[in-house]
């Protein structure tokens, strides 16, 4: 039986390796590992081309995680904190996960990838968490995850995966989201109220989450999503 294919945004950034200097399309290793570890086949998907042939020939998409959106495209003004964004990945992958939704194609969204589902869905987010919930324990150090516990909705898809109703896990964002987009339910929060994760309603799986899943050891989200695919 073949293996379903997992299409993965991927980062578009400056980049060193071996003899070069070069912009690069990059995703950290860890997705890729997770979903071939699930079973899935992964494919890296850069921001560029059209996204609705693109939709058909996958089983199922994550979006990864990145920089900041551009605060424009959920009607603020840019915070002093905001920064590292890329206005044609956001084109890119706006225009990809509305196709994706509108598919019913399964999908999973990490961090940004979150973010971009919720601003699909008319959503708005807090530019810089800190200022919100009064600490940096959501990204504690540059380049560096922290860990904190997050509580699960009793009942929820994402409480089901996981089998608890709290999960310690590892966490890398100064945004999070603000109000929810349409039809989405809010499936965790952490201590502070910082919403961790949503999902879609009517939909066959789109789960979306603000941590990052790809830091840890375990896959259950990603073998969640494989197996919610039908090759």
């Amino acid at each position: 039986m073949s293996r379903p294919v997992i299409g993965i945004t991927c980062y578009v950034e400056p980049a060193r390796f071996t003899v070069w200097e070069v912009t690069t399309a990059l995703l950290p290793y860890d997705y890729v590992d997770h979903v071939a570890r699930a079973g899935g086949q992964p494919v890296i998907v850069p921001p560029a081309g059209d996204p609705a042939p693109l939709v058909e020939r996958l089983d199922g998409l994550i979006l990864a995680g990145g920089g900041d959106v551009g605060p424009e495209r959920y009607g603020q003004e840019p915070h002093p904190r905001t920064g590292y964004v890329r206005p044609f990945r956001d084109d890119a992958e706006l225009g990809l996960v509305r196709a994706a939704l509108e598919r019913g194609l399964p999908f999973l969204g990490v961090c940004r990838g979150m973010q971009i589902l919720n601003i699909a869905l008319g959503g708005t987010l807090h530019q810089h968490l800190p200022d919100v919930v009064g600490h940096s324990g959501h990204a504690p150090a540059p380049g560096s995850h922290g860990r904190m516990p997050v509580r699960l909705a009793p009942g929820s898809r994402t409480s089901k995966i996981f089998g608890t109703e709290t999960v310690d896990v590892a966490h890398y964002h100064h945004q999070a989201l603000d109000r929810p987009g349409e039809g989405l339910t809010v499936t965790a929060h952490a201590e502070d109220g910082t919403i961790e994760a949503v999902e879609l309603d009517e939909h066959p799986f789109a789960v979306a989450v603000q941590w990052h899943p790809e830091a840890d050891d375990e896959s259950a989200l990603f073998e969640a999503l494989v197996r919610h695919t039908s090759p």
